[in-house]
């Protein structure tokens, strides 16, 4: 690891004032002495294993944060060990950001539509008013205007900005100088959450780069895209170490499965790290393939640019596009409830098979 400690504590007034000295859920792991111990009578688990788990692999409750898989995080980002929170994917952290920061009924979050659904989700969960930037579309691209969204959470006193950077379902990434001018335009009043769920489609390098220097910016990250573990639901956020304990005491217990832990290691590895930068460079290559196929397609109006594993395309008959695709067997997302986008699908990049599929099914609107 290279990274050194923050030059900077965090904030702890953003943290909501009746959490500020929670301690959290003390479970048989977190509560047990430090002493070597031969005979756990602790935690009310099963003498003996499950006939589905003969080896006992399971029979125990994990670590909260498993240690060897939260230093595999923090060796690929080069951070310390302390910054790393490991969740059940994103959403979960998405959830406990909001929950550490925001009081029920006040505070507020800002969020730049169309943007993944699950901010606010949350912030409605917890009775937490949401404040929309909608982003700027030129035709050809999205861009969030960061001076604006620091104006909104200004006036409206917001605890949390969300940027999805790439964004979801516009592909597109905030700039990292855009970023850092957040952060530091916010840092006595929010905290700046990037979320990088596809991030390694991206050319530009993580935001994760400017965590030293801004105490109050987080980055999400997630094993369920490019390196295709979304059914194991792992997820992670980097952030101040003062924050990352706060969100590890307002998280739920044993949030690591040991099956899910061993198998999000096994996917650090330097092979398997090596295999995913083949399957991202891949999907890259067909992406921009479908791209320009969709571009020379009748009824197609725009794809925009896309630093991500999808394309959103709007259409003419977004219905028909629909229908023809559903007809060959072949679902894509109808992202027309988003604001801004009543015309328009998404279409994630699949295999070589399923592209080639997509592109027979995209002759039947040719003819």
């Amino acid at each position: 690891m290279s990274a050194a400690g923050p030059s900077e504590g965090f904030p702890t007034e953003l943290v909501r004032e009746d959490l500020r000295g929670f301690a959290g859920y003390s479970s048989a792991r977190t509560s047990a002495p430090g002493v070597p111990a031969r005979i756990w009578l602790n935690a009310n688990e099963s003498g003996d294993p499950s006939a589905a788990d003969p080896g006992g692999a399971s029979r125990r409750y994990p670590d909260p944060q498993p240690a060897e898989l939260v230093e595999a995080f923090a060796d690929l980002w080069a951070v310390t060990p302390d910054r790393v929170v490991v969740g059940r994917g994103s959403d979960e952290l998405i959830e406990l950001l909001v929950r550490a920061l925001c009081r029920p009924g006040g505070d507020g979050i800002v969020i730049c539509s169309p943007t993944f659904g699950m901010y606010e989700v949350s912030a409605r969960l917890h009775g937490v008013p949401v404040t929309d930037v909608p982003q700027l579309d030129d035709g050809l691209t999205w861009r969030v205007d960061t001076a604006a969204v620091a104006r909104a959470a200004r006036e409206k006193g917001a605890r949390v900005v969300f940027v999805s950077s790439p964004g979801n379902p516009t592909a597109n990434v905030v700039p990292l100088r855009e970023i850092a001018s957040l952060a530091d335009e916010l840092a006595d009043q929010a905290v700046v959450v990037v979320d990088e769920a596809y991030g390694e489609y991206a050319e530009q390098r993580s935001a994760v780069t400017l965590l030293e220097e801004h105490p109050t910016l987080v980055v999400l990250r997630t094993l369920s895209k490019a390196h295709g573990l979304a059914g194991a639901r792992v997820g992670i956020a980097l952030a101040h170490p003062e924050l990352a304990t706060v969100l590890r005491r307002v998280q739920a217990p044993y949030p690591v499965p040991v099956p899910v832990a061993r198998l999000a290691l096994a996917a650090l590895t330097p092979e398997a790290l090596a295999a995913t930068r083949e399957r991202v460079n891949a999907t890259l290559r067909r992406r921009d393939h479908l791209c320009h196929r969709l571009r020379h397609l009748d009824g197609v109006r725009a794809v925009y640019d896309s630093e991500a594993n999808f394309l959103l395309v709007r259409h003419d008959d977004p219905d028909a596009l629909l229908r023809t695709l559903a007809s060959a067997g072949i679902v894509v997302r109808d992202v027309r409830h988003h604001p801004g986008l009543a015309d328009a699908v998404r279409i994630t990049i699949g295999t070589d098979d399923e592209m080639t599929a997509l592109d027979t099914a995209l002759g039947e609107i040719d003819r």
